[in-house]
């Protein structure tokens, strides 16, 4: 059964093959990641787990690469799953604020460890929610990729930090919150250290950003009031979402984090992705976005800010929260 790592030598991005990867379940039999299954006995809060899926492995088959234009390597990294909570229902809004801070915590530490394995390039969390996006477990929980590469995404972000630091001496990230903040229009809720809004160049209908108001790379580098605040601001965004197209409602998040090496003007940033238009419509990435990498926006961005911006403060009434709704 293939595994193996392969590269477009038009694009130079890699693609994982993972054969084994076909026979997930699906949202069938009893659920693995309560506790008193046979990966989680014991006392936990948040537990990280090997991927029984992998996509990645530390023992992946060995490949006789071949470097001409059909280049491929071994499917080389270590793929986790990370159970958010005990509970067999709920997301982040659902959790006490300690509960995420925990889960963000737990990210850190595996980050770190995984950062030490020689063949791993870049750590990059993320969460998947709702069937439509093809989440097979509703268990809350997230994964983590250790990729023995820099992924194209993450790799095309340092190229333009970096241009941007030769031609005007300034960090990038950081001068994008700055204009967000002038401009004031597309920022939802903010707290101490984080802040979060519909970015100026969104590629979906209600897609949302969350900065930090810090010098910080890497969720290594969060120290314990950090973790708290950025647990505020998740938790807020989730709930934003929930009151805006209901409690199963899909999204992404990613989580940004400088790749291993030196890389001084990175910034820790994390990308909500949601396929929502509304409660009943969801925008599929089709013939432009596929073919060409062109997003097409249908709507303002700043119109649905607003929109998010009064959802949020609806949502806000219903948990506690560190932050406050931006007002402009």
């Amino acid at each position: 059964m293939s595994h193996e790592i392969r590269r477009n030598p038009l694009t130079e991005s890699w693609i994982i093959v993972s054969g084994k990867r076909i026979t997930r379940p699906w949202r069938s039999g009893k659920c693995p990641f309560c506790p008193g299954g046979e990966e989680t006995s014991g006392d936990w809060k948040v537990l990280a787990l090997p991927n029984k899926f992998p996509a990645l492995s530390p023992d992946a088959p060995i490949i006789e690469e071949d470097k001409r234009l059909f280049y491929r390597f071994q499917a080389i990294g270590e793929c986790e799953v990370i159970i958010e909570s005990p509970q067999h229902e709920g997301d982040f809004p659902d959790f006490p604020i300690t509960q995420v801070s925990l889960y963000i915590d737990l990210l850190a530490e595996r980050t770190r460890i995984l950062e030490s394995k020689p063949y791993v390039k870049c750590v990059v969390p993320f969460k998947n929610k709702g069937s439509i996006i093809g989440v097979s477990l509703t268990h809350p929980h997230s994964q983590i990729y250790a990729l023995p590469f820099i992924p194209p995404r993450i790799m095309k972000e340092i190229e333009c930090i970096q241009k941007y630091r030769r031609e005007y001496n300034r960090n990038l990230f950081e001068d994008i919150l700055k204009n967000e903040q002038e401009e004031g229009a597309r920022i939802i809720y903010e707290n101490k250290l984080f802040i979060f809004f519909l970015p100026f160049f969104a590629m979906w209908p209600y897609e949302i950003h969350i900065y930090p108001k810090i010098n910080v790379k890497s969720l290594t580098e969060l120290d314990r009031e950090e973790k708290l605040m950025l647990a505020d601001i998740i938790r807020a965004a989730v709930a934003m979402y929930e009151e805006m197209f209901g409690e199963d409602c899909a999204y992404m998040m990613v989580i940004h984090q400088s790749p291993v090496g030196e890389y001084h003007d990175y910034r820790l940033h994390i990308e909500f992705y949601s396929p929502h238009i509304s409660r009943e419509r969801i925008k599929y990435a089709a013939g432009i976005e596929w073919g060409a990498w062109v997003f097409t926006y249908d709507g303002i961005p700043e119109e649905r800010a607003r929109e998010l911006k009064q959802a949020a403060r609806e949502a806000l009434k219903k948990i506690d929260h560190l932050g406050e709704v931006y007002i402009n």
